[in-house]
């Protein structure tokens, strides 16, 4: 692992040295700041010349500076004759923006791979997507990893009788994420009708699937933003006498009115992931964070060393 270099951005320190000491390699010393017109300084403070890089940098909010500073970054290890640069991004911002859903809006997701790409990107490693199909925006081979073993392993930690047990899709873009995660955990499986009124707005109506009162309840989503949609799934399950809900999310964006939301809608737990550092006042009493720095130091690890990255998922 002597060629491999780790190089961390800003936006979760916290999650790239839990990477590192996965892979029992220091970060490599690089000096990242802002000039007095709030440009993007960068210097790599050690030879990377030939060297294989992985530059930890997920692209969340504060979106735009993380973005750049990451686009920066590249270019950096570029012109540093670095051997290969991979950006390891665990949560990839704008994947909302993914097609054209209305006339004269632009596919941003497609624009921000362009922008990676180009900054001179060899390959991307990434972690559930907002839509799959983004892989295909890139012009370079993009591994795409999910949290979903880390998730049900600590459900099936908790030991909650299988005939107890529902998952439910909180809309019908979840199904498939929720049958797969009703194969390895049990339990039947249930969908929230939902119905979008806008951009911000939407509206759950109806159950759809096996009886839930008196059953507890697991929710699976990619993302929590808004939280709108999980906790209007969660009052109407509430409404129909579920015993307790669980939620759990690989990217707690929580953004707005999220947090109080969370708190407002009696939920067992929240679980997610350290794909996005938490701040401290977005951490409820029922909140449990899981680390994918394993599953991250393992693929790059896998990558670094030509060998299969699927392999972990079988």
């Amino acid at each position: 692992m002597h060629d491999l270099k780790l190089l961390s951005g800003n936006a979760n320190r916290a999650l790239s040295e839990r990477i590192a000491k996965y892979l029992g390699v220091p970060l490599a010393d690089i000096s990242l700041g802002t000039f007095p017109d709030g440009e993007i300084s960068c210097k790599i403070d050690e030879d990377i010349r030939g060297r294989d890089i992985y530059l930890l940098q997920p692209t969340c909010p504060p979106v735009n500076e993380t973005l750049m500073q990451l686009l920066v970054m590249i270019d950096s290890c570029k012109r540093a004759s670095a051997e290969r640069v991979t950006p390891v991004i665990p949560y990839f911002g704008y994947a909302r923006q993914d097609r054209k859903d209305e006339g004269r809006v632009p596919i941003t997701a497609k624009l921000v791979a362009n922008l990676i790409t180009r900054a001179g990107a060899d390959r991307v490693l990434t972690m559930d997507l907002h839509a799959a199909q983004i892989q295909g925006f890139f012009d370079v081979p993009v591994d795409h990893l999910y949290a979903a073993p880390v998730l049900n392993e600590h459900f099936l930690n908790k030991n909650i009788p299988r005939e107890d047990l529902v998952i439910v899709s909180p809309d019908e873009g979840s199904i498939k994420r929720a049958i797969g995660h009703a194969k390895r955990l049990g339990g039947e499986v249930a969908i929230i009708d939902k119905r979008r009124t806008s951009a911000e707005t939407t509206v759950q109506e109806n159950v759809i699937g096996g009886p839930v009162e008196g059953k507890v309840v697991l929710m699976f989503d990619d993302m929590i933003s808004t939280a709108g949609s999980i906790c209007g799934a969660a009052r109407l399950l509430h409404e129909r006498g579920v015993r307790e809900i669980h939620v759990a999310t690989t990217h707690a964006v929580l953004c707005g009115p999220a947090v109080q939301r969370l708190a407002d809608s009696d939920l067992a737990s929240i679980v997610c992931t350290d794909s996005i550092p938490l701040p401290p006042e977005h951490l409820l009493p029922q909140t449990e964070v899981l680390s994918v720095a394993p599953l991250l130091g393992e693929a790059i690890k896998r990558i670094h060393r030509n060998e299969s990255v699927s392999r972990l998922f079988q």
